[in-house]
């Protein structure tokens, strides 16, 4: 790739959904072809560790066989698979099980200065070791936002926490430079400890000698950033990123993460900076991350524009030469591509608002307690979605390869037809009193989104099973499984009340309070205030 040593993918397999075999196989075809030489696979514990039988017990973890056959197609593709694993933080799967609770120190991260830590994360890295073949090693330690305060501060007191992170620090690449590993890490956290827990700043952050000089000089510095929309914080933060390691990675945003659909112009919108940035400022490898946060909901291919475009503009194609390459290779028109994200631009076509994720907000918004029903901006004509499922469903139509995304976006699109605004239409009849209206609702409008809803969790399913094992599809099935049952509910009271065999309906007397959380919310809060 011009301007670049290392231009790749990082793909999450700790969401819930974990990549197939064959899924990634397809997909490394593909990104090859565009210039992409190597992808990381984050894995918190989807991975074998021997002697650790409930390190990823139950989530589809990868076994040895699986990695190495992934290895070998990668390196066939010119690809270099590189672990990306946590030796930190970010292991709040593991800790479910008493097994853990030893080396446990506060939330998801791992205690500090126990032997019984070190010898953990010996065998996760020496079982790496032995299944794929690249001696780079990402061991993340980003986001450890509580390290050195749980049980770590009743052992020991309140230490300097910069001590105690390049204390682990020092003795992880010690563990990693036995298996002839060069290391590479999150560097968040040494912003983080200086700046009150910020991490993305403008200006030229000079670390202390004493903090820079214990750096072990085998491990480089991911500067990872995903919300830039200003060239000077790339600038300044490309800049303090080389006073902590001469060797540094840049990680961008492929926006999958959050929700069903990705976001597609927003990554382009990001990274067309990001990278140019990237290129000025000496660094020499990127990659892309597609994070799967909240479900893993949105299938990793559904990135495939955005990874295009990114290879573009570090190669320097222009709009048409990139739209030429993107047929070739997949066979597919990039403007259908792009108009996977269409569910979530609820205003029409060219407007969203930042990572807004309308789409599963209000799918899972419950239409008693319509937590996020005030999150909208204004009135919605919600017939924009059946204009666009209709335009998905003919790309679904069109599509030689990739069917099953356009018809989980038009499932998606024509269940939310009915829904997006049914928490309001029922609280509004409510308010007035019209019992017959409210009959009317349940026996049409809920009925049908029931039905709806339905058949999105089949498309879901359908795509899900094409590219991901099918653990973590358990998820789903009880999030939208919840969902259906809950519909069914209410519009069973819906019925009793406008029948006059209840007397009201407890939920629809409270009021609703604002809560326009439009970015992200877990789904947690989405579904119910009584979920700890």
């Amino acid at each position: 790739m011009k301007n670049f040593d290392y231009f790749g993918v990082m793909i999450d397999c700790s969401r819930n959904a974990v990549p197939s075999v064959s899924g990634l196989k397809k997909f490394f075809d593909l990104i090859s072809k565009m210039g992409y030489n190597c992808a990381m696979l984050y894995t918190e514990d989807t991975y074998e560790v021997e002697g650790e039988p409930f390190f990823g017990y139950k989530r589809g973890r990868y076994s040895p066989s699986e990695l190495r056959e992934l290895d070998e197609y990668a390196k066939s593709r010119g690809i270099e698979l590189i672990p990306c694993i946590q030796t930190l933080a970010h292991l709040n799967a593991i800790f479910r099980w008493p097994k853990y609770d030893k080396i446990k120190d506060i939330a998801d991260i791992l205690m500090i200065d126990d032997e019984r830590t070190y010898e953990f994360i010996e065998n996760m890295i020496s079982s790496l070791a032995k299944t794929v073949s690249s001696r780079k090693l990402h061991i993340g330690m980003d986001e450890a936002h509580y390290v050195g305060l749980g049980k770590y501060l009743d052992r020991h007191g309140f230490c300097n926490r910069y001590e105690i992170l390049l204390k682990h620090l020092n003795r992880v690449c010690e563990i990693a430079k036995k298996y002839g590993y060069e290391v590479l890490m999150w560097e968040d956290m040494f912003f983080r400890l200086m700046q009150n827990g910020d991490y993305r700043t403008d200006k030229v952050v000079d670390f202390p000698k004493e903090i820079t000089e214990k750096i072990p000089k085998n491990c480089t510095m991911v500067y990872w950033d995903y919300y830039g929309e200003k060239r000077e914080v790339y600038d300044a933060m490309i800049a303090s990123s080389y006073k902590l390691s001469d060797n540094v990675w840049f990680a961008g945003g492929a926006w999958i993460w959050g929700g069903f659909m990705p976001h597609n112009t927003l990554s382009n919108r990001r990274n067309s900076i990001a990278i140019p940035a990237c290129i000025d400022g000496g660094v020499k490898n990127a990659i892309f991350t597609m994070w799967g946060d909240n479900g893993g909901e949105c299938p990793y291919f559904s990135a495939l524009a955005m990874l295009m475009k990114a290879a573009a503009i570090a190669e320097g194609l222009s709009e048409e030469e990139m739209r030429a390459r993107f047929k070739e290779i997949t066979g597919e028109e990039y403007d259908a591509f792009m108009e996977l994200e269409l569910p979530n631009f609820i205003y029409g076509k060219s407007t969203t608002v930042g990572t807004s994720n309308y789409s599963k907000n209000r799918l899972y918004d419950d239409p008693f307690l319509g937590i996020l029903s005030t999150n909208a901006q204004h009135e919605v004509e919600t017939k924009v979605f059946a204009e666009y499922a209709s335009m998905l469903r003919k790309r679904a139509e069109e599509s030689p390869n990739f069917a099953s995304l356009f018809e989980t976006a038009a499932t998606l699109c024509e269940c939310l037809e009915i829904k997006f605004d049914l928490a309001e239409r029922t609280r509004a009849l409510y308010t007035a009193g019209d019992k017959a209206a409210l009959l009317a609702l349940a026996e049409n409008d809920y009925t049908e989104a029931i039905n709806r809803t339905e058949k999105f969790h089949a498309a879901l399913r359908t795509q899900w099973y094409a590219v991901n094992k099918t653990y973590g599809f358990e998820v789903q099935d009880i999030r939208l499984g919840g969902l259906i049952q809950r519909l069914k509910s209410c519009r069973e009271r819906l019925i009793s009340y406008a029948n006059g065999e209840i007397g009201e309906i407890a939920e629809l007397c409270e009021e609703v309070l604002p809560f326009t959380d439009g970015n992200v919310p877990e789904w947690q809060r989405i579904a119910s205030a009584n979920i700890i």
